[in-house]
């Protein structure tokens, strides 16, 4: 088999060189390359690797000495984690390596949380934890396709049960490092965010129409980490425009939820200037973790569990005044073109008149919001229709049609 990937192997190499060794040898049998590079602070590693714990704080623009002499481990392994992070970046933008490992306890995950982040979308990222998918990982500093594996029976030395582990991960990451198809950016991209058909609709009309203007459509389930994934795109200057059409997560984070997309949320695309379109869709419903308590300010609210996972509270009149006045906060930060589409009709299909969720007094208390705290900066278009009706998608694609001619976004 030729050796046709390089992969990056990171870890603290005075600690953990027999298993970081074992990654290595996995990895070469299959036929793949690897690079390495060490991460430790005080010890040496039994061999050289390929970029040494010197560079990596130098990369940070710290040192050793300075991690050293910070006396604190906390704050050594941070020195690490910034120069681990640009060092990686570098190497990929130089074409030195296809895919990354990293291996850690929870040090070294926290480090490699960070390290994934700054990779783009498409470089294969494995991590190799005794914490994985744990509750102490925040879901706002997890990288959109990062993987992760239980490091089971790892913390000491190698045996029968961490390798089972460890040779998953390599031989996954040196496949998919073969195997990805990266982002070709070969025709401008839109982010759209929404739910499935069931709640909210309007992709299926807007997908077609928009890929028939030339561009490519990219729709994230605004479920937490759907949005996360949408907002580090949008601060990467990925979309040539968005239709955020399904900003939930704004209220989830608003009500203390966990599935949450960060207190920065609605935030990107308007800071860098991106085009963007907003609707409210669903922002009237809370979604919280269906196995655990609701948020203590969720307390004898009426909810409804979606599954097993996922459960939801409806608000009420006072709740989405504070909420419209959140997400006009967040569009009064935007500098480039924002228009907001207010359907009058209702912003789930379960809210429709005459649904399950009805609350035409909700509803009004919103929209009269919406209107009082508008920054003047923005285009807002009240819609007499439901955000799942054609007349919603229709006066959207107007707007759009009307940017292209205009030149506001270019094919």
């Amino acid at each position: 088999m030729s050796q046709d990937k390089t992969i990056l192997i990171v870890g603290t190499y005075d600690t953990k060189d027999d298993e970081l060794g074992y990654l290595a040898e996995v990895i070469r049998a299959q036929g793949g390359q690897v690079a390495t590079m060490d991460v430790s602070v005080l010890g040496e590693p039994s061999q050289p690797t390929d970029y040494s714990k010197h560079e990596v704080a130098e990369a940070g623009g710290s040192s050793i000495t300075a991690a050293i002499a910070a006396g604190d481990e906390n704050v050594a392994m941070q020195i690490m984690a910034d120069g681990a992070s640009a060092l990686a970046l570098r190497l990929h933008r130089a074409a030195k390596f296809d895919g990354v490992i990293v291996l850690g306890g929870s040090m070294g995950t926290d480090l490699a949380l960070d390290l994934c982040a700054a990779l783009p979308l498409g470089v294969p990222k494995y991590v190799v934890s005794t914490v994985s998918f744990s509750a102490m990982l925040p879901p706002e500093r997890l990288a959109p396709d990062i993987q992760m594996i239980l490091w089971g029976g790892g913390l000491y030395g190698l045996n029968s049960v961490c390798k089972s582990s460890l040779s998953q991960a390599a031989g996954a990451v040196l496949g998919a490092a073969r195997a990805v198809e990266a982002p070709k950016w070969d025709k401008p991209l839109i982010g759209m965010t929404s739910f499935g058909k069931t709640v909210l609709r309007y992709m299926v009309a807007l997908k077609p129409a928009l890929e028939e203007r030339g561009f490519e459509v990219a729709v994230f389930h605004a479920t937490g980490m759907g949005g996360r994934a949408f907002e580090g795109l949008a601060a990467e200057g990925a979309f040539a425009a968005v239709m955020d059409f399904a900003p939930q997560e704004v209220t989830n984070h608003h009500f203390g939820s966990n599935i949450t997309a960060g207190a920065d949320r609605l935030t990107h695309a308007g800071r860098n200037g991106v085009p963007q379109m907003i609707a409210p869709g669903c922002y009237d419903l809370v979604d919280f973790v269906g196995w655990q308590a609701p948020p203590a300010r969720l307390a004898g609210y009426e909810t409804h569990a979606h599954n097993r996972l996922l459960s939801s509270a409806m608000i009420g009149a006072q709740d989405r005044r504070e909420v419209a006045e959140v997400i006009c906060g967040k569009l009064a930060q935007a500098v480039g073109p924002t228009e907001v589409f207010l359907p009058l009709r209702g912003c789930n299909e379960w809210d429709r008149d005459g649904a399950p969720l009805h609350d035409g007094e909700g509803l009004a208390a919103f929209m009269d919001a919406m209107r009082q705290h508008m920054p003047e900066t923005v285009s807002a278009h009240e819609l007499d229709c439901h955000i799942n009706d054609i007349g919603f998608s229709d006066a959207v694609l107007a707007v759009f049609d009307k940017w292209l001619a205009e030149g506001v976004v270019t094919r």
